[in-house]
């Protein structure tokens, strides 16, 4: 009985297989993540700049009010600076709103994480409270923004329960379906060892939860800044929704656009600065998130070498 390798696909018998060459370097630049978000910006201006030229040239108006790039990046810098004719300056209406954003955010997690607890481990729980889940979330943020403004006044009331509202069934329907989603084998075991109710809920419900609770803060806070924005537009007199009516009532194109975008950078930062980071760390005992890019740079240097190696250990057996 002889052993003969395996002839690798693609490659005669006998012919020896060259190693897999990477991909040139100007080809993975230009796969690349990086090579994306890179040109986003830059795509973004000329479109920009292209449907600024293209109303112009529709439309039959004054076209100062159009915001060019750089009007609005002038904006922003003396916003930054304290440069202002608004009653307040960015600092101040950042500050006002984060606080309502952080207190009506604190209690939707509290309050949902409980309830969802709740209706996930009770039937009769969930069946008391489907209802009115599903009810808030059927309702959009400019019912209750309009509907708390009546009531509450210009206060901080209103706001911070406008967030509370917007973003507290999110947190219950995940919260819920996390504790579904929890292996019950690992509770069996632990009811069988006699472990106490309070190390279960610490050491087995918890860990599956975190990735649902991670998902819950999410959509809570950007459900809940958006409702905050709305109720400030319409039912306010400070903050940063508010500001935004202040720079459209002054027929102020850049100061609208560019307190949009103070909006998108302050979620950036949130998401970048904070939010990841504890997700890195909570879930650090997962596979890297660059497994994919990996791969995709494999499969690149496969198809430019043109064939696959077989493993050396494979063998065919011949009699």
């Amino acid at each position: 009985m002889t052993a003969i390798p395996a002839p690798t696909p693609g490659s005669s018998s006998g012919t020896a297989v060259q190693p897999n060459r990477p991909a040139p370097a100007a080809i993975r630049f230009l796969k690349s993540p990086k090579l994306a978000r890179t040109l986003f910006l830059p795509a973004v201006l000329v479109f920009w700049l292209i449907s600024n030229r293209l109303i112009e040239n529709a439309w039959d108006f004054d076209s100062t009010v159009l915001a060019t790039p750089m009007e609005v990046w002038d904006f922003m810098i003396a916003e930054l600076a304290g440069d202002t004719v608004a009653p307040k300056n960015l600092y101040e209406t950042f500050g006002i709103s984060l606080r309502r954003l952080g207190i009506g955010f604190a209690i939707s997690m509290i309050l949902g994480t409980a309830i969802g607890l709740g209706m996930g481990l009770s039937k009769a729980i969930n069946a008391f409270f489907h209802d009115w889940v599903m009810g808030l979330l059927a309702m959009p943020a400019l019912a209750w923004a309009l509907f708390l403004s009546l009531i509450f006044g210009f206060d901080d009331t209103g706001p911070i329960l406008a967030v509370t509202l917007a973003g507290i069934p999110f947190v219950i329907v995940n919260v819920r379906e996390g504790v579904r989603d929890t292996p019950t084998e690992l509770f069996d075991m632990s009811t069988a060892f006699d472990v106490p109710l309070v190390k279960r809920i610490r050491h087995v419900l918890l860990p599956s939860l975190y990735p649902f609770l991670f998902a819950s803060a999410r959509y809570a806070l950007s459900i809940g800044w958006k409702g905050l924005v709305i109720i400030e537009l319409f039912g306010g007199q400070d903050g940063a929704g508010w500001t935004v009516k202040f720079w459209y009532d002054a027929h102020r194109l850049h100061g609208v656009i560019g307190y949009s975008m103070f909006f998108v950078i302050f979620a950036l930062i949130l998401e970048n600065a904070v939010l990841e980071p504890i997700s890195r760390r909570v879930f650090r005992w997962r596979p890297s998130h660059d497994a994919p890019e990996i791969i995709e740079e494999e499969m690149s240097a496969l198809d430019h070498a043109g064939h696959y190696q077989q493993p050396d250990d494979k063998v065919l057996v011949r009699n």
